[in-house]
């Protein structure tokens, strides 16, 4: 008899069942590789849309690429490298959270990870062991800190319940108050350099929260390290600035090629990165062994090490994952607050209406006897939307860090390819017009409602900036600490200062120019502008605050 007439029924109906799945997962494979990409410009052989990719304004040029066809997805083929850019918070939701196992990869960037040597920043690092390992180690980093600057010592269980609403970012109060306190008084003292103070204040605190070291001016080398190291890579990784990241193979030409130049640029850059992680991170340890130490991430992470039973690291090791993930804060923390906190001068300078209607928020909700503090946040809900109408009229980084995909997938009927490039437009997401009528013009008031109980409040109807800070699983965990140091200085700017245009030798006012330079983020140009204090009493204000310090 026949092997297939001795089966059973069910061992015939189980291998039938199976070769019906079998069948319609090859035709289903076959008609998702027969979808169509997303629409795009026209791209040609062998280059493909290699002169489409914008080298300055990305966020800008693909909104506009993506209107002139109508679509909220683009898709360009930069010489075989899949490239799908995200115009729409529908878009970027869907996909890079709700699909984040897929999308929370990073690309290689050929200059920065392979080049530059920048290859150990967990920023740009793949999605896998490494970067949560890293980013494991910034949460409990936080959490650490905090307990080791309060006054006697707590367990971590017992933290929860003696301080029930503190936020891990809410150790970083004392640094931030300092900064701020430090920014004002340079502001009434010297106020034509405003924006040398505005980046001290934001590399300061980086500086003091990561390394516990104490920064007195811009001359310091920890500052100077950071910005040299911080200008390159925001350079570096603006897309279409480098035509190896579209072309890889460039990378095995030889430096003395016409054309190389991007590789003696690289590899002295890289000097750059090891000197910004190395000598801040060394001179923590110093302090420690000195006793001198202060609370950061790095002296709580160092200390951590010696309670460790986990013998799958080592102590060498750990200290390597300290020292890269405390390069990461740093790198992304500061030029975050700095270029957002400058964005709001900007727009104080130009918009001197909406300045006004904060100050008699501040006078009428705080009084003139004091500065503005964290606790006043919720009670001021003006201030609270020029920040966040600060962070959405001129994001700080107009297109996100780019993710990768995984696997291929489906969405909308198109087919995205797998190890696809996924650039989030966080310029078209702030900038779309059913949601933010009037995008371009900066408008604090399109935030603002009157809640049930009569009070001016944020309207919870209107989505927040969050987009700024990234998405899934790859958003930024130091978010809180950038939006309270944000929220903070622009609160006590407006309290005790007029920020006025400038005037020229005839004392006629100069209309600024309201320029941005186009790098990874968005940053004002130089612009001229006049700072002074409301009144004597907040002179006094900003003195006494000092004193305290």
């Amino acid at each position: 008899m026949s092997p297939i007439l001795q089966m059973d029924y069910g061992t015939v109906n189980i291998l039938a069942a199976t070769l019906v799945v079998a069948t319609l997962i090859v035709l289903m494979r076959r008609l998702k590789n027969q979808l169509p990409l997303p629409p795009g410009p026209r791209h040609y052989p062998i280059i493909g849309n290699i002169l489409d990719m914008p080298s300055s304004f990305p966020g800008h040029k693909f909104e506009a690429m993506g209107k002139k066809i109508n679509t909220d997805i683009l898709y360009l083929d930069v010489a075989g490298k899949n490239i799908v850019v995200l115009n729409s918070f529908r878009a970027t939701d869907d996909l890079l959270e709700k699909r984040s196992a897929n999308y929370s990869s990073r690309p290689r960037f050929t200059m920065v990870n392979e080049l530059m040597g920048w290859n150990r920043d967990f920023i740009f690092m793949d999605y896998g062991t490494d970067w949560k390992a890293h980013r494991k180690l910034f949460q409990q980093g936080s959490v650490l800190t905090l307990i080791m600057s309060l006054p006697h010592a707590f367990t971590l269980p017992s933290l929860s319940t003696e301080f029930p609403n503190t936020h891990p970012n809410k150790l970083h109060r004392p640094h931030e108050l300092r900064a701020n306190r430090i920014l004002l008084r340079n502001l009434l003292e010297d106020p034509t350099n405003y924006r040398d103070h505005l980046r001290l204040m934001a590399g300061s605190l980086l500086i003091a929260v990561t390394y516990g070291l104490e920064t007195k001016d811009r001359t310091d080398p920890y500052m100077q390290n950071a910005e040299k190291a911080l200008d390159v890579l925001l350079h570096a990784m603006n897309p279409g600035t480098f035509l190896v990241d579209s072309l890889p193979w460039l990378k095995h030409i030889p430096e003395w090629f016409p054309g190389a130049g991007f590789k003696r640029k690289a590899r002295e850059w890289e000097k750059l990165y090891h000197k910004m992680a190395d000598e801040a991170f060394d001179a923590t340890k110093r302090d420690m062994a000195n006793g001198t130490a202060q609370p950061s991430f790095v002296s709580s992470s160092l200390q951590r090490i010696t309670t460790n039973e986990d013998d799958s690291i080592s102590r060498d090791e750990m200290e390597t994952l300290i020292r890269e993930t405390a390069a990461s804060m740093y790198e992304a923390g500061t030029d975050t607050v700095f270029t957002g906190v400058l964005t709001f001068f900007l727009a104080m300078t130009c918009f001197p209406e909406y300045q006004a209607k904060a100050q008699e928020e501040i006078d009428r909700v705080i009084g003139p006897d004091r500065l503005p503090d964290f606790e006043d946040r919720e009670s001021l809900p003006y201030c609270e939307a020029i920040m966040q109408e600060t962070f959405r009229w001129q994001p700080v980084g107009p297109v996100s860090v780019v993710h990768h995909t995984y696997v291929e997938d489906e969405y909308r009927g198109y087919r995205i390819p797998k190890n696809s490039t996924v650039i989030p437009n966080v310029w078209a997401i702030l900038h779309d017009e059913t949601m933010y009528p009037d995008p371009y013009r900066f408008n604090p008031n399109r935030w603002l409602t009157t809640l049930k109980d009569g009070k001016l409040g944020i309207n919870p109807n209107i989505r927040d900036t969050t987009a700024g800070f990234g998405f899934g699983r790859r958003i930024c965990p130091g978010r809180q600490l950038g939006l309270s140091t944000t929220f903070l200085t622009i609160a006590t700017t407006i309290a005790a200062f007029e920020i006025q245009k400038a005037l020229d030798e005839n004392g006629k006012i100069i209309e600024p120019s309201m320029e941005f330079v186009s790098a990874l983020q968005n940053r004002p140009a130089p612009f001229g502008c006049r700072i002074k204090p409301r009144s004597e009493k907040y002179e006094t204000l900003i003195c006494d605050a000092m004193d305290q310090l």
